[in-house]
């Protein structure tokens, strides 16, 4: 059996709770800290453990086995005080944390982040409003996530014009620079990943690609 992958999550406001309860949902292994008792009392039944400490202090770190686990979030402070954010992070690089993703709190605080090497700085309120922006412009786009500042992941549906087409027919990746990775049908499910050129596209089914935003602007309009 497959051992379970274990994350410590420093922080449990808002964002801090909704992570590790989904990273429990998800079968992983979940530490949780926070100063406030009551933050941690209402995941208990959600922490593999539940910790109350001052997630800013070296000594309350170091008994969290930090090098062990395979990433540590961090979701603390506001942008007005970025000071125990950063003091986290410094502390979690010196204990030898393999992978740290940090809660962004404004771009100066992302900078700095930045410098100290962390894997990733995440802005969840910008990244939800981005995605729903885009969702509610492009109502043939199913699902959507963001892979880096220029390319994205999406789920869209197979316009009229190519029901019938072979992908080698639709000509994709030379007339919109776009990438199918995969083919899903929209009832089942079922995913064809990968798909060979012959790959004939039928209704009721969605085109799993990759491609730039300002490709898949021109993509979007096919009818």
């Amino acid at each position: 059996m497959p051992q379970k992958k274990f994350f410590i999550v420093l922080g449990l406001g808002t964002f801090g709770s909704a992570l590790a309860e989904q990273l429990h949902k998800n079968g992983c292994r979940v530490t949780g800290v926070d100063a406030d008792r009551s933050r941690v009392e209402n995941l208990k039944d959600v922490l593999y453990e539940a910790v109350v400490g001052d997630v800013t202090s070296r000594d309350t770190l170091a008994e969290l086995s930090l090098d062990a686990c395979d990433a540590v979030f961090i979701s603390l402070g506001e942008s007005q005080n970025i000071a125990p954010s950063l003091l986290a992070t410094l502390h979690c690089r010196e204990l030898g944390a393999r992978r740290i993703i940090v809660k962004g709190l404004s771009r100066e605080h992302a900078k700095i982040l930045e410098a100290l090497g962390v894997d990733r700085v995440v802005f969840p309120e910008t990244e939800i409003a981005v995605s729903l922006a885009d969702r509610m412009a492009w109502p043939n786009v199913l699902d959507f996530m963001p892979i880096d500042p220029e390319y994205t992941f999406v789920e869209i549906a197979v316009p009229d014009s190519m029901i019938g087409q072979t992908l080698r027919e639709t000509d994709l990746r030379r007339l919109y620079n776009v990438w199918v990775v995969g083919v899903k049908d929209a009832l089942t499910g079922k995913l064809a990943l990968f798909p060979d050129a012959e790959y004939r596209l039928g209704v009721d089914q969605l085109l799993v690609v990759v491609a730039r935003r300002k490709d898949l602007n021109r993509f979007r309009e096919l009818k």
